[in-house]
């Protein structure tokens, strides 16, 4: 497969990386570079990076091509125009930077199978080059202008929504991006999001010698352990308030030094173009406070540096990212990875990242004294929930499995939709720990699934959000379903076209009924609750932390007001609200109608309580295991209690109801 990537802003080159030489060169550089590392060791793969030529700041940049490795390589787009262009003068090129990427494409003996964008300016090419040639393509938006509060009409934001509508697929890498910053755009995009962890890619590990060296000018007492932050030097990235942070606290400032990477510079002055005189800013910060012995900003850094100023960090140290708002945050994963404790932003992708190493502190990037007691805390955490952190992110945070999934994206993309035939028998299952749980179990059904009955028709009937559902079926590498019941069976999502998933909106009508949305939040708004994280709440969701007690408390409540809805208990620990005539029974019911099946035609396998409705309404419900005993007393002919675990009770069932093609191994 050949695949581009088209990458216009910063200074993209061959590693390493010079981070912040422009404001435009940062974490996206690296991300591009991972990926198509990536993507290029996979057997039969071929990757192509399309940037803009110019001249100044290193010659490279003016290299028509430039390789990489013997399958990886740059090219560059040469316009009448040379000079270094930042993101917001990129607009006016890009009618000249289309002309050549046609041309590029024009004369490629082997064009390529699928064109990656990168922001929104990559994206208008990409446009282009599928007008002309048919060529799909994928859209990462990196960081997008909705979330800093631009004019919705501006120029800016009507080419991201414009992306968001047109692109094959969209790969972001967190739950943020996928669930908060792309809907902000609309509903357009949401069948297309894909949520992919990325990886990042660490150098040979080099001592902390390097890092020693940069900071000894700076510093009266360089052996204290460092607070560090990498970040380019412009307002969105919160510098300023972090150096307000440590001169507030006199733990921090006894105890620790601060050390800011802010890009590369030749002086305090240089800067005021490009990034807004933001180092300057900071030193002024530093002097005000009378920081000067405590501070070190060193003025330039390479690669084999920043790693040794991980290595430096994690001797009693820790990393900080203070952003007012991070699309994702690739630092904070380099930084777990070499074993630093993390403070980051609440705001954007690092909750994903903290939720996925399970460690870390989230702060209010507008509250210095919360930074301070953050970086506190991290200093004090365990070295074992330290290295467990680090181990996480070494295994969910690796660009060869990226690649992968993305991969599978791709082959989805170009893989034309047939008709199925009419189904006979749905069989819908839940997702986490009942299809996941054991990866040789997830392969059996895999294996089943390519060889399934050609009537049965598979959804996942799941509690995650869409793009959720998605990811969680990448990473156990689980087959795409046929229907996708999703939300806590709020929400039933159909292929429309290759990749493309849309919203039923006729269910979507049916739950509008009944469902007062906003007199039960006002209702629940009287009592003291503990909601569930803010993308957990949906047009017909909404979600507490609670027991099943509490979840009967909270159904008579609201009935007592007079107002419909349905109340589901799972797991021990979740409650979720739901219009009355919703639920993943009632969305499988709502399906099986749609194709004139009765629900003894179908078949629901499930482990919680937010399952329950449905196993109680299927023809055969399928209870692995490792069920929770909230499902101990689902009784009769119907229900099958497999002895077998995850998936494998899953075909368990299967043969019992007599639909698997051959025998399975169970437990192999």
């Amino acid at each position: 497969m050949r695949i581009m990537h088209v990458a216009l802003g910063g200074c993209l080159k061959a590693p390493p990386i010079e981070y912040g030489v422009t404001e435009d060169t940062g974490g996206h550089i690296a991300y591009v570079l991972g990926a198509a590392a990536a993507q290029s060791a996979l057997p039969g793969n071929f990757v192509e990076i399309v940037t803009r030529a110019f001249d100044g700041l290193d010659p490279v940049h003016s290299r028509p091509v430039e390789p990489i490795s013997p399958r990886c390589r740059i090219l560059r787009l040469a316009t009448d125009n040379r000079a270094y262009l930042a993101k917001e003068a990129l607009e006016a090129e890009l009618p000249a930077l289309e002309r050549a990427f046609v041309a590029l494409l024009d004369r490629m003996p082997q064009r390529p199978d699928v064109i990656h964008a990168h922001f929104a300016d990559a994206a208008r090419l990409a446009m282009t080059a599928q007008r002309y040639f048919a060529i799909p393509w994928l859209y990462t938006p990196h960081s997008l202008g909705m979330m800093k509060a631009l004019d919705p009409h501006s120029p800016r934001i009507r080419a991201e929504a414009r992306a968001i509508r047109r692109a094959s697929a969209i790969i972001v890498s967190s739950r943020d991006e996928a669930e908060h910053q792309i809907a902000a755009y609309g509903d357009a995009g949401a069948g297309r999001v894909h949520r992919v962890n990325p990886g990042v890619t660490m150098g040979d590990d080099p001592g902390i010698a390097p890092a020693r060296r940069l900071i000894a000018p700076f510093l009266c007492h360089p052996e204290k352990p460092i607070l560090l932050a990498v970040a380019r030097p412009v307002r969105k990235k919160n510098l300023i308030t972090l150096i307000d942070a440590f001169a507030g606290s006199p733990q921090l400032r006894q105890g620790t030094n601060l050390v800011i990477l802010p890009g590369q510079r030749d002086g305090m002055l240089d800067d005021g173009a490009a990034h807004g005189g933001v180092v300057a800013r900071l030193f002024d910060a530093i002097d005000r406070a009378d920081l000067w012995g405590q501070v070190a900003l060193p003025r330039r850094h390479d690669a084999t540096a920043l790693r040794s100023f991980y290595a430096l960090a994690a001797r009693g140290g820790a990393f900080v990212n203070p952003a007012l708002h991070e699309p994702f945050g690739l630092t904070l994963i380099e930084a777990a990875q070499a074993g630093v404790p993390v403070v980051a932003t609440r705001n954007g992708g690092p909750v994903d990242i903290l939720n996925t190493i399970r460690a870390g502190a989230l702060v209010d990037p507008g509250d210095p004294a919360a930074i301070a007691d953050a970086c506190l805390a991290m200093l004090r955490q365990s070295p074992a929930v330290t290295a467990r952190a680090q181990l996480l992110a070494q295994r969910h945070f690796d660009w060869s499995v990226w690649a992968t999934q993305v991969g599978r994206i791709i082959h989805a993309l170009k893989a034309p939709i047939v008709a199925a035939p009419h189904p006979t028998t749905i069989l819908a299952s839940d997702i986490d720990a009942t299809l996941t749980g054991c990866t040789k179990a997830a392969a059996r059904f895999g294996e089943w699934h390519g060889n399934r009955p050609r009537r049965l028709l598979f959804a996942v009937a799941t509690g995650r959000s869409l793009s959720e559902a998605r990811r969680v079926l990448g990473a156990w590498q689980l087959p795409i379903p046929d229907l996708f019941i999703t939300s806590v069976g709020t929400e039933i999502w159909r292929h429309a076209a290759p990749g493309c998933l849309t919203l039923c909106g006729d269910y979507a009508a049916l739950l509008d009924r009944d469902w007062n949305r906003a007199s039960i939040l006002d209702r629940l708004s009287r009592k003291s609750l503990t909601w569930q994280a803010g993308h957990e709440q949906r047009r017909w969701k909404l979600s507490l932390f609670g027991t099943a007690a509490n979840a009967i408390e909270l159904r008579d409540l609201l009935a007592e007001a007079g107002l419909q809805a349905k109340v589901i208990a799972s797991h021990g620990r979740f409650i979720d609200i739901l219009p009355p005539n919703a639920g993943k029974g009632a969305a499988l019911r709502f399906e099986a109608q749609r194709h004139d099946l009765s629900m003894a035609d179908c078949i629901a396998a499930g482990d919680s309580g937010n399952d329950a409705d449905m196993l109680l309404a299927a023809g055969l419900a399928i209870l692995p295991a490792n069920a929770y005993p909230e499902l101990e007393k689902l009784a009769g002919r119907r229900i099958l209690r497999s002895r077998l675990y995850y998936a494998d009770a899953v075909l368990d069932g299967l043969r019992h109801r007599g639909v698997l093609n051959r025998p399975q191994a169970a437990n192999a």
